[in-house]
């Protein structure tokens, strides 16, 4: 088969390159993205490899381009994405780039150093306008006493003289107030000192407390609000400050409220005694606070310009950088000859993609202007290549599906293929409404009608992402349930008239509305006798005693065959990967005893569903009518444990066909003797070709040849090439202990497999009846309201009813039918055949590389 069914052949190459012509052969195959290369230094530090010094060099480079898209962001400067991704420089392209990257660093920087040693000035200048502005205020007023200074004694006032300097008696009165002027004794002279700062406003009340304790209460101490937030310098944050004056006395006070403010980080300021200096130095900080604002914007204005200039080139200098590093941390994983003047490289390529790489390397060859051209050789290896899925934008989200279980073993077939239906179906057989679907669908429809815009919004929200990967899949899910919900004649759950019922009502309308446990007769002339063209009558929406009792029916026997059809399906792959891979002993002692096993029992009673379907009716006479009827489950363990079956009732027979009995009993003994075939077959056969190839010495082609061949080729299909590579290293013990664990693994999961598919019927009957609940306890409420109140109510009702259908319904409902057709492929499916034990294919490609890089620098933000 195609490359479609298995994963590509790979090859093993030795590729030569001159010196000269490295760089830009390794740059067109990072363009192409088919090679994988291997580490030729595994043993060598990563600091002692020959191009360290070149990724250190980029590496610094990435840092300065980093730097640079900090600083553009936070000015909120949009960058330039054009979608192209330019080719890689040549290296003494390097020195150019390092160069306009240092100097837009160090312009930036240098920028950046000046605009903040301006906004601290600035800052101090605003913090010492607001002080001179407050202290005017609190020199104007009459203060109040803060705390209550123990300068006075106690129960006894103390007369103080006024202050000596005869400018600052009214200031010296208002402070005091009133009673401290009267009270002052002309024997003593009192001269009050006062600094003035700014401090954070969550400080202040600690900061008052510890001047209290520290200072014993002899100061005052004034503090009043700056309005508006003022800008920390340091990381441009907002920040909330008051205005604080200190009077006291003494020098030994001053020194210790100095201590004070430092230890809290208050900044103090100069503020003049005089009232004269402080209107005089107020005038002067608005003159240079003026100055300041015009040279603060002209250095932001700079400082623009230079990140808008660097905005328009920054994805480019990313993409190239990324690129040169990438190609010299390949460069770094070849070995040099002997001469120095050649490097040699061991790569896995897709076999069908040969051609296509030798082309690359020529044109890196002549963009280089080398003569000697390169050299691309064949390696014969025993190693397991590793695997290599073609996708393309449609088959991506399955084979991920796929490789979330395993990476398939080289060649071994790939489920992914027919996953694309039997997914979406499997999911829609849980999820079957045609109104659910059709939400589903239109979504998943958008995201495909949308899909390039969509992915040129690069986000980082996971859940969007993997829904975004995944629309395809959520298209074909929204389809296939549509169908379904046509079969089942569900649409939020109601059924569609489109053919009319052919079923007839014999009953007056009394009768009808009395009895609640009325029923249809289909062998009268209720029911027409032809079967409704598609899906489901739509009486049975209305029958509601034996509603649940009929779909319980259909819809668990259906889950039966599905499920042994798909599980058959799965043996029969692993048919082909034995056939491939020339794995006789496993065809033999493993493939056809499961499958006689599984057909024998299972297929056997889906097919005795048929034959009852087929052979029992309500209008057939006796011994096949409706009333003979055998139970599929009884008749089934009745074979298995070879009982006799109850005596029918009377008119009816035994058996639903003649020859039942015996056939039955047959089939369960040929079953019963699979087991040994598949337990014992494979280990013996090995045993006797080891005690063959001892006594004649020479191993020959035999049985465990075959085995041998499939191990090394695919390095495993279920139980058989994954073990058979390894029969010769492997104990006779360890092999038969495998098969043995293999076997009972088959016989026991091919009847607990068969019970797994009934969460099919499972999960559609809950979500149909979830669906009946919301419309029975939601929507029906607001239908049933009259005038036009009730069209108001019923807008509400509409949009809660709504919102629980999608969140619910479409969303919860969708995941766990998502997550247990899940688990249906991965187990009771691709347990068959699949291992999953090989290893992805990851070629050196640059597309790869940068969407990695630039997730990475995201989630590093």
């Amino acid at each position: 088969m195609g490359s479609l069914f298995r994963s590509e052949e790979m090859a093993l190459c030795q590729l030569f390159l001159q010196s000269e012509a490295a760089y830009a052969c390794v740059s067109e195959l990072g363009e192409l993205g088919l090679v994988q290369f291997r580490d030729l230094n595994p043993d060598v530090n990563a600091f002692q490899r020959k191009f360290v010094n070149e990724v250190r060099r980029c590496d610094e480079m990435e840092r300065k381009l980093r730097y640079l898209e900090k600083e553009i962001k936070k000015d909120g400067i949009p960058m330039l994405d054009t979608g192209e991704s330019p080719e890689a420089p040549q290296p003494r392209e390097m020195i150019d780039l390092e160069a306009t990257f240092e100097k837009l660093e160090n312009e930036l920087r240098e920028v950046n150093q000046n605009a903040e040693a301006l906004k601290r000035n600035f800052l101090e200048l605003t913090e010492l306008k607001h002080i001179l502005r407050k202290t005017q205020v609190f020199f104007d007023e009459s203060v109040p006493t803060v705390y209550k200074s123990n300068v006075y004694s106690s129960n006894k006032y103390r007369r103080y003289q006024q202050m000596a300097d005869n400018q600052n008696e009214d200031e010296q009165a208002q402070l005091l107030g009133e009673e401290g002027v009267r009270a002052s004794q002309p024997g003593q002279n009192l001269k009050l000192g006062f600094v003035a700062g700014v401090i954070l406003r969550e400080r202040l009340p600690a900061f008052e407390r510890m001047l209290w304790r520290a200072c014993r209460g002899n100061v005052f101490l004034r503090q009043a609000m700056i309005e508006t937030p003022l800008e920390d310098p340091t990381n441009g944050d907002q920040v909330h400050k008051s205005v604080f004056i200190i009077f006291f006395q003494g020098d030994q006070l001053k020194t210790r409220v100095k201590k004070i403010c430092e230890g809290f980080r208050a900044t103090l300021y100069p503020c003049p005694e005089a009232p004269a200096d402080r209107r005089e130095m107020a005038m002067g900080v608005m003159t240079r606070i003026e100055d300041l604002n015009t040279v603060l914007g002209q250095t932001q204005d700079h400082r623009h310009r230079v990140l808008v200039a660097a905005a328009k080139n920054l994805k480019n200098w990313f993409v190239k950088v990324r690129k040169i590093k990438a190609i010299y941390h390949t460069l770094n994983l070849f070995n040099l000859d002997v001469t120095q003047k050649c490097l040699i490289a061991e790569c896995w390529v897709p076999l069908l993609d040969i051609e296509t790489i030798q082309l690359a390397l020529r044109r890196g060859t002549e963009r280089s202007g080398s003569s000697v051209p390169p050299i691309l050789n064949r390696m014969q290896t025993f190693e397991n290549p590793p695997t290599y899925n073609r996708t393309n934008k449609f088959t991506k989200a399955f084979q991920a599906l796929i490789d979330a279980y395993g990476v398939a073993s080289y060649r071994e077939m790939n489920p992914a293929p027919y996953t694309i239906i039997t997914f979406p179906f499997l999911f829609a057989v849980m999820f079957g409404d045609l109104g659910h679907g059709a939400l589903m669908a239109l979504f998943g429809l958008w995201m495909i009608r949308k899909e390039k815009g969509l992915a040129a919004q690069k986000t980082d929200n996971e859940i969007w992402n993997i829904f975004f990967g995944g629309r395809y899949i959520i298209f074909l899910m929204g389809a296939f349930s549509m169908y379904t919900g046509l079969i089942y004649n569900d649409i939020f759950s109601k059924s569609l008239n489109i053919f009319g019922s052919h079923w007839r009502l014999s009953y007056n309308t009394s009768t009808v509305m009395e009895n609640k446990l009325l029923q249809l007769n289909p062998n009268s002339t209720d029911y027409v006798g032809d079967p409704y063209p598609f899906g489901l009558d739509p009486i049975w929406q209305v029958a509601t005693s034996n509603k649940i009792i009929f779909h319980n029916g259909y819809k668990m026997k259906i889950s039966i065959i599905f499920g042994v059809i798909h599980m058959i399906f799965g043996v029969i792959m692993s048919w082909h990967n034995h056939t491939y891979f020339r794995n006789r002993l496993s065809l033999i002692y493993e493939f056809i005893p499961q499958l006689v096993f599984l057909v024998l029992l299972f297929f056997y009673l889906v097919l005795l569903m048929f034959i009852k379907w087929n052979r029992y009716a309500a209008t057939n006479p006796m011994p096949y009518s409706e009333s003979c009827a055998p139970s599929i489950l009884i008749t089934f363990i009745d074979m298995v444990l070879f009982n006799t079956p109850k005596t029918p009732p009377t008119g009816c027979e035994v058996y639903m066909f003649w020859g039942q009995s015996f056939i039955q009993t047959v089939f369960v003994l040929v079953a019963l003797a699979c087991i040994p075939v598949m337990l014992l077959g494979k280990p013996w056969k090995i045993m006797q070709a080891r005690k063959l190839a001892n006594e004649e010495v020479q191993p020959i082609a035999g049985a465990t040849s075959d085995a041998e061949i499939g191990g090394n080729s695919n390095g495993g299909s279920h139980g058989g090439a994954g073990a058979g590579g390894h029969h010769d290293e492997e104990e006779m013990s360890e092999i038969f202990i495998h098969q043995g664990i293999h076997t009972i693994e088959y016989v026991l999961g091919s009847v607990s497999h068969t019970a797994s598919y009934l969460r099919l019927w499972a999960l559609s009957l809950a979500h149909a009846q979830l669906a009946e609940v919301l419309w029975t306890m939601v929507l029906s409420i607001g239908l049933k309201q009259e005038g036009w109140l009730g069209g108001v109510i019923l807008t509400f009702v509409f949009a809660f009813w709504a919102v629980l259908t999608v969140g619910i319904l479409v969303l919860m409902e969708g995941l766990s039918a998502f997550l247990h057709t899940l688990r249906l492929h991965w187990v009771e499916f691709q347990s068959k055949f699949y291992m999953g034990q090989g290893y992805a294919f990851l070629p050196f490609s640059f597309d790869a590389i940068i969407e990695n890089g630039g997730a990475s620098s995201s989630e590093a933000e």
